[in-house]
């Protein structure tokens, strides 16, 4: 792995951007180094000399168990070891300077199928706010449920976006440059017969006073005339032979312009209302054929797209922010290159998470270290909102896999418009669209910036279809477009796309986590021969070890959000085994849209097989005791051993259990 130079994070630096380790990396190297050998040794102890072959039906799955998660360690420990923080300064601060005439077109797409309007209007007035120049941005409300109420939003901000006084005064502009331009055209018909008869003279006399004075004469009309001229080029360097070509010439440069000038005004509307078809009987492919439809119907044509679900907001400064990332500056030509990078993905937050954080929405641990460590390797993760892709990539990506999916069936050219682009593999498409343009040889980047905040699922039920989708979705990439296998990928992003497949099977390894302690308590069988001093020289140092290698890696999160996190990573295991058998054995998936407004209830019963562990949990300790108090405990150590793992069990599973009778505060 390539090493970077850790140099301390000021904000004034040269050049317009720099790339640096994040804090503590060093330290993290070193515990992580520790970590996996004590690991190792662990695992060791326990193959060689720990497993109870009396009770091999639950020894072996413990075992299994403790080799998954340390396989898992692993790829978590290497996905860390090169986190990097990245600096940029605006487009408009670059230096030297892109003139703003070579500013790329940008499209905004706001996704949305059937968010209420007033959510999608609020996104779309950000959007439109944007610190951008008007002629070179394009909002795009991509309405994929067709509902006549978000169309007829979109037709009224449209009206109100052209009112306002932004656009009126790109208006006004385009409207003198118009009328000069046709000043100009008709100063130049005016002297088209005046030129005309003094060539005509000019050739039929003979006298050398005549012909000087109109040679004089048509040199200053021809003076006058290059005056005119629209594009700055001079009429000498063309290749008529006679002025009064010449003078075509410049009246054809002239019309040009002032088309030119009149579509400018026609496209002077920059907020748009798409829906497709959807005719029934053939696939849509959800969010991706949306996105896709927009992309190849022909409607849109920014060079950049920014993606953003229909509940987040941008700020103003979103564009001018990332752009830079794809402009490399050539020194040879004193010009701007666009480079390969095919994305740039900005953090992501939410404005309306409750105090404590219940249902673990804050991800400060994925848009920080995780993120940052799979951009140290090229292998930056595409969120499907707040990034911003480069067409050309999507484009040139899409026709490929296309073309790919058409030799295997000739019949998948009716969805042409839907496929390409944007995968539509898998219903967590923007992962595998980041997967796809990686092997394709385009680059990424994860910028850790907050410039776009939305709205978080604020019940249980919203936020486990949203999970659900999360992991149905990436083992479907897993299961059709395996990264070990996928060509064009390096060795890195493999193991950055295949951690992320793997962390999804997880729910069988706790099963047999929190299964131990309820049976030993109820038969008294142990899954590992002894519990005494060789156990505790082999598991607490690599416990140990383990949480302070991961206290390095995250260090600056709140330790109350990185528990909230290990307590979800547990207590959802029972959707990640559904997640892996509706894959494996439940036949197709449907794209599951997350409610943006809260479904009140209660939901205890989405819970009940963290409430059956959580219950049992409960029976096996009071069981515990009452042996310890009418004297008839056997191994108190043992007990006590899996009394403290089944109290960090039910901490872990309390979390989703009140989150499921979680209620918002009564107002007033």
């Amino acid at each position: 792995m390539t090493s970077v130079s850790i140099i301390d994070n000021s904000s004034n630096f040269s050049g317009n951007s720099r790339s640096l380790l994040k804090k503590r990396t060093l330290l993290f190297r070193y515990l992580a180094e520790i970590n996996l050998i004590f690991g190792i040794w662990y695992l060791q102890w326990r193959i060689t000399h720990s497993i109870n072959f009396d009770a091999l039906w639950i020894s072996i799955p413990l075992l299994i168990a403790e080799i998954y998660s340390y396989f898992g360690s692993v790829m978590f420990v290497i996905g860390l070891w090169r986190p990097l923080v990245r600096q940029i300064k605006s487009l408009d601060q670059m230096m030297p300077l892109l003139p703003r005439s070579d500013w790329p077109t940008v499209d905004v797409f706001v996704t949305c199928y059937n968010e209420p309007p007033e959510i999608v209007e609020e996104t779309a007035k950000a959007a439109l706010a944007i610190d951008y120049p008007p002629t070179k941005l394009r909002v795009y409300v991509l309405d994929d449920g067709n509902l006549a109420d978000m169309r007829a939003m979109a037709e009224r901000l449209c009206i109100e976006d052209l009112q306002s006084p932004k656009l009126q005064q790109e208006a006004d502009r385009i409207d003198a440059e118009h009328s000069c331009l046709l000043q100009r055209l008709k100063k130049l018909e005016n002297l088209t017969p005046n030129i005309q008869a003094a060539e005509q003279w000019l050739q039929a006399s003979s006298e050398p006073v005549v012909k000087q004075f109109a040679t004089e004469f048509v040199q200053s009309l021809r003076s006058l005339i290059l005056w005119l001229s629209p594009d700055h080029q001079s009429i000498s360097d063309s290749p008529a032979k006679t002025l009064r070509e010449r003078l075509i010439t410049e009246r054809k440069a002239l019309e040009e312009a002032i088309r030119k000038k009149e579509l400018e005004l026609v496209e002077l509307a920059r907020f748009r209302y798409i829906a497709r078809p959807k005719p029934d009987g053939v696939p849509h492919h959800a969010k991706a054929g949306n996105l896709n439809y927009a992309i190849f119907s022909g409607e849109t044509s920014g060079q950049f797209i920014l993606t953003l679900d229909a509940d987040h907001i941008p700020k103003p400064q979103f564009i001018k922010r990332v752009l830079p990332f794809f402009y490399t500056y050539n020194l040879s030509t004193g010009k701007y290159d666009q480079n390969q990078i095919a994305f740039v993905q900005t953090r992501q937050d939410f404005y309306n998470i409750p105090l404590g954080d219940p249902f673990g929405h804050r991800a400060n641990l994925f848009y920080g270290p995780l993120q940052q460590g799979k951009d140290g390797m090229n292998a930056a993760f595409y969120t499907g909102t707040n990034a911003i892709l480069r067409r050309e990539a999507l484009v040139s990506v899409g026709l490929q896999n296309f073309a790919e999916e058409f030799t295997k069936d000739e019949k998948s050219l009716n969805e042409f418009d839907l496929v390409g682009g944007i995968s539509s593999n898998s219903i967590t498409e923007d992962m595998n669209t980041a997967m796809r343009l990686h092997s394709a040889g385009w680059k990424s980047i994860y910028h850790n910036e907050l410039l776009a905040e939305g709205l978080a699922p604020d019940d249980l039920s919203s936020t486990l279809k949203q999970r659900l989708r999360w992991a149905q979705g990436t083992i479907q990439v897993l299961l059709r477009e395996n990264p070990l296998t996928k060509s064009g990928l390096t060795f890195w992003q493999r193991l950055h796309y295949f951690k992320t497949m793997y962390s999804y099977f997880s729910g069988f390894a706790t099963l047999v986590f929190i299964s131990c302690p309820i049976i030993y308590f109820f038969t008294g069988i142990v899954p590992v021969k002894t519990y005494g001093p060789d156990f505790a020289l082999h598991f607490l140092p690599a416990f140990i070890i383990n949480r302070l290698t991961f206290i390095a890696a995250t260090w600056g999160i709140p330790a109350r959000e990185l528990w909230r996190s290990e307590q979800y990573a547990i207590a959802l295991f029972p959707l990640f085994i559904q997640a892996v058998l509706s894959v494996f054995f439940g036949g197709s998936l449907k794209f599951q849209v997350t409610p943006k407004q809260r479904q009140s209830g209660v939901y205890l019963q989405l819970v009940w097989p963290q409430i059956l562990i959580f219950v049992l949990t409960i029976l096996g300790i009071l069981l515990s005791l009452y042996h310890f108090a009418i004297g008839d405990l056997n191994n108190p150590l043992i007990h006590l051993l899996n009394g403290a793992w089944a109290i960090y069990n039910l901490l872990l599973l309390w979390a989703i259990i009140r989150a499921s009778v979680w209620q918002p505060p009564k107002e007033g």
